[in-house]
């Protein structure tokens, strides 16, 4: 019974530092766009309009995804895991984190391929029914999609010698990062966005939204460019907002598919 206390009061505090950002970033992102109209990418959609829809939904799939990453740290502090954690040092801290990073983009990438077959699909697709995506549609997933999409936080602890703090750090970008990609504004195209680097701007989640079948990636573009999945548009598009300035609407990237 102690240890399920010890357990729930780790989660409670990580459920509700999760829930602390998601509102923190949500609100703050969302100011900055009312400041930008001109930044929006799908011009002739709102997808606010499903925001409360999309609120609620976020709060379940951030309770699982709390639960995994709680039940995988617990275990690792209580001497369950078969690698016990490096000593957080100056070191430690970077390197796996970084390991950790790039560890977990390739298992994006493939989890979310993964969903998009047809017999996980009916999983994703309430996730898509925000077709032109808004701060609060990163984390509106059905549970068996963030299983899928978030597993990674629970078993890492298991396989990887990883300070804790690396883990927290990774949580605490990709929830940030994936509610800025998932926006509806773009910010950040220039050429470290686009080709030859692997790093990817708002416009590129965007596409997936209101294309489907491209750019299933989540910090890189690597796994696209390399399985074919990148949309082909992607790079010009980026190129465009880089000389022009301007955002031109991704309706003028529809194609037939």
């Amino acid at each position: 019974m102690t240890l399920l206390v010890d357990y729930l009061s780790v989660f409670a505090l990580i459920y509700l530092a999760m829930v602390v950002v998601y509102f923190t970033t949500g609100f703050t992102v969302l100011a900055i766009n009312a400041r930008h109209p001109e930044r929006r990418i799908q011009k002739h959609r709102d997808g606010l309009k499903r925001q409360r829809e999309e609120i609620r939904e976020s709060m379940r799939a951030l309770a699982t995804s709390s639960a995994l990453m709680s039940a995988g740290y617990f275990a690792q502090s209580q001497g369950w895991t078969p690698v016990a954690p490096l000593e957080l040092s100056w070191w430690s801290f970077p390197l796996m984190f970084a390991v950790c990073f790039v560890l977990f983009d390739a298992w994006f990438y493939w989890g979310h391929r993964l969903l998009h077959l047809p017999a996980l699909y009916k999983y994703h697709v309430p996730h898509h029914r925000s077709i032109a995506p808004t701060v609060w549609s990163n984390d509106s997933s059905t549970t068996v999609d963030t299983l899928i999409e978030h597993f990674f936080y629970f078993i890492v602890w298991f396989v990887l010698p990883v300070p804790a703090l690396s883990v927290f750090a990774l949580r605490l970008f990709d929830q940030v990062s994936g509610m800025i990609g998932h926006s509806g504004f773009e910010y950040f195209a220039s050429k470290s966005s686009r080709f030859p680097s692997p790093l990817i701007c708002t416009t590129f989640h965007d596409l997936h939204h209101s294309q489907f079948h491209y750019n299933y990636g989540n910090f890189f573009s690597f796994w696209d460019r390399i399985c074919g999945t990148v949309h082909p548009k992607y790079d010009a598009l980026v190129r465009s907002m880089e000389e022009t300035g301007e955002i031109p609407d991704t309706e003028e990237t529809k194609v037939k598919v």
